[in-house]
């Protein structure tokens, strides 16, 4: 890429997020900014207008503005590509209508999207720092608690209650426990801030054997009878018809935390400020909840 084309590609990642009356640096103030010279971004500058991606207008001493943008020629040249999101794998309801959410929202704004899943926050917000997503949906506990270990990440957004999930509850394998004693196997996803925590909350004061496992397969090892209670979420339970014996979380921390763990999170590398701008000024977080929703009460067919 020429250096013309370079600059030009920066300068396009920055006038994406601007609006129609905005003022736009000097020259001087760009070339500083990317360490060329002035002719070069002026170049630059030429070959937006030339390409129909931006109109300017200079107004002497007050400055130059904008007088018109084109979204999809300004997209092309700062070479975005496409925006990939990763979220938890959608084995409920509330995560296909999120899912369905997001790809709607970037549909809506002319926005290139896909959207991968992986399951566990802490190996999703990891994937940001190695550049491979552009954003992350956590729970808002997860997104806090990594936002502490992790200084590159940046909470973006975080949507209402019940956007992630409706509750979590403890799974028992035998019908007649109703809570959890000493000498029990639990099963404990460390990849999981969320049921991590919990879990140790729940079993605090209890001399009990925590089972590693992923998430997604302690229902096997309940019926494999390998562990014997477990912290899970509700929305799958209702959703499949799972016969299982479940109670409600009694420890008062895990009640608290439990508050914050039913809110999605939108998570993004802190290094990535052209993204974050474009994620504040074209995507519609409200919008993504409506469709969430519509996707709860049947009216909607989930896509992902």
């Amino acid at each position: 890429m020429s250096k013309n084309g370079e600059v030009a590609m920066l300068l396009a990642r920055e006038f994406i997020s601007y609006d129609v009356g905005d003022r736009i640096r000097t020259i001087r103030d760009y070339a500083e900014i990317f360490n060329t010279g002035r002719g070069t971004v002026q170049s630059a500058i030429k070959l937006l207008e030339s390409e129909g991606a931006i109109r300017l207008e200079s107004r002497g001493h007050l400055g130059t503005f904008i007088l018109s943008v084109d979204f999809n020629r300004l997209w092309s040249i700062a070479d975005f590509g496409v925006v990939m999101g990763v979220m938890p794998l959608p084995y409920s309801k509330r995560y296909e209508g999120l899912a369905t959410g997001l790809y709607k929202a970037f549909e809506k704004a002319n926005i290139p999207f896909s959207l991968a899943f992986m399951r566990g926050a802490e190996k999703r917000i990891q994937a940001l720092d190695m550049g491979k997503y552009d954003f992350a949906i956590t729970s808002k506990l997860a997104a806090l608690h990594e936002k502490d270990k992790y200084e590159y990440i940046d909470v973006v957004h975080i949507f209402n209650e019940g956007s992630y999930v409706g509750e979590h509850i403890i799974i028992f394998r035998d019908n007649n426990i109703n809570r959890i004693e000493d000498g029990m196997r639990i099963g404990i996803d460390p990849a999981s801030p969320d049921q991590f925590l919990l879990t140790q909350y729940e079993c605090e004061g209890k001399n009990v054997k925590y089972i590693e496992t992923s998430y997604n397969q302690i229902v096997e090892k309940l019926k494999n009878k390998e562990i014997d209670a477990a912290v899970w979420n509700e929305d799958e339970i209702r959703e499949k018809g799972l016969k299982f014996n479940i109670k409600k979380l009694t420890n008062q921390k895990s009640l608290e935390v439990n508050k914050k763990d039913t809110a999605a999170a939108m998570v993004i590398n802190n290094e990535n400020l052209e993204f974050k701008k474009i994620i504040k000024k074209y995507i519609d977080m409200n919008y993504i909840e409506e469709i969430q929703e519509e996707v709860l009460k049947g009216n909607i067919i989930p896509m992902y």
